[in-house]
């Protein structure tokens, strides 16, 4: 197994115009969302190692949040999702992978999480 380096942001709740929710109410609906981005990893960090050699972490944050675009209804938390990953992407060319898991918080009943993860690849397009 090759080494891996898993950067994360987990539990950030934000509200996004998803959804039937927000269809029927007008409004945003809270999201749970958590990212895992795989990153180039370094051959050794050392003490020294300088913060670039590494991801911001409110980079991750900000993808799920300040990047979503304002006043957009994404019809499916898939979008959400997707839109979080491409965010990403073209930001930083040492992000590999990314996996984002969205819990719709608004129509548990019984503190159950209902939602999706969804994995995305770098690909071609995305300069890597």
């Amino acid at each position: 197994m090759s080494d891996s380096l898993i950067l994360e942001v987990n539990d950030l709740v934000v509200d996004v115009l998803t959804g039937i929710y927000s269809e029927e109410t007008g409004k945003p609906q809270p999201l749970r969302i958590s990212i895992a981005a795989r990153y180039a990893i370094a051959d050794r960090y050392e003490p020294d190692t300088p913060l670039d050699a590494s991801k911001n972490y409110m980079d991750l944050k900000f993808a799920a949040s300040g990047g979503l675009p304002e006043g957009v209804h994404f019809k499916l938390i898939e979008a959400v999702a997707d839109h979080i990953c491409e965010t990403l992407f073209v930001q930083d060319a040492k992000v590999q992978a990314v996996t984002v898991k969205i819990v719709k918080l608004a129509i548990a009943e019984a503190n159950e999480q209902i939602g999706i993860t969804l994995h995305r690849e770098r690909r071609p397009e995305h300069g890597g």
